[in-house]
């Protein structure tokens, strides 16, 4: 008799319940505002970044589908983030203009995304794709919700919803793809054991 394992689920529907993980972002950027108000110093980049981080590692955690281990990626996601936005933050001078806020994703990116490939199933195909990956698509997260109108002189932890539909759908792809090795062999039907014969 043959046994199947399950899969976390085809993978358009894998990555449209990653891509709904947005809304984890602007919740992130309240509990971030909430704890330190605005990003204007190095205390309240550090701090805000890893209460948002917290709160963005736990939302993805919770929409990947069993995929990553909450030991080890909502932690890095929280270290990342607020090392990460202190960085990014602090080079910029907490400027708030286009050129600025792409900048200072970029630089949350880098340790973030390193931090966040280190906690990654170790089964993980290309894993440092993630990190490499993570610089673009954070600033292209800045940039999408500057462009759209939000008010982003408010000096928020992360950015808004536009900004995170883009990121959660591009980065939702490349999660797919590290991971469709493993995906794909726990979908293979178990083999039966051919017992030897005298």
């Amino acid at each position: 008799m043959r046994t199947q394992m399950r899969g976390p689920g085809t993978p358009r529907v894998t990555w449209a319940v990653w891509t709904a993980g947005f809304l984890a972002f602007p919740l992130a950027g309240l509990a971030g505002t909430a704890v330190v108000g605005r990003v204007d110093s190095p205390t309240a980049a550090l701090i805000g970044g890893a209460v948002a981080g917290l709160v963005i590692g736990t939302g993805q955690w919770l929409v990947s589908r069993r995929r990553l281990d909450p030991r080890r990626w909502i932690p890095a996601t929280a270290i990342g983030m607020g090392l990460g936005l202190l960085l990014g933050a602090a080079t910029v001078g907490y400027g708030t203009s286009l050129a600025d806020l792409a900048a200072m994703g970029a630089l949350t990116g880098i340790v973030l995304g390193i931090a966040q490939t280190l906690a990654l199933p170790r089964h993980a195909h290309r894993r440092w794709a993630w990190a490499a990956a993570m610089p673009a698509l954070w600033a292209l997260g800045w940039t999408t919700t500057t462009l759209g109108g939000i008010s982003v002189d408010d000096q928020f932890t992360v950015f808004g919803a536009y900004g995170a539909l883009t990121f959660s759908a591009l980065s939702g792809l490349l999660l797919h793809y590290l991971l469709s090795n493993r995906v794909a062999a726990d979908s293979r039907p178990a083999q039966p054991s051919i017992a030897a014969t005298a």
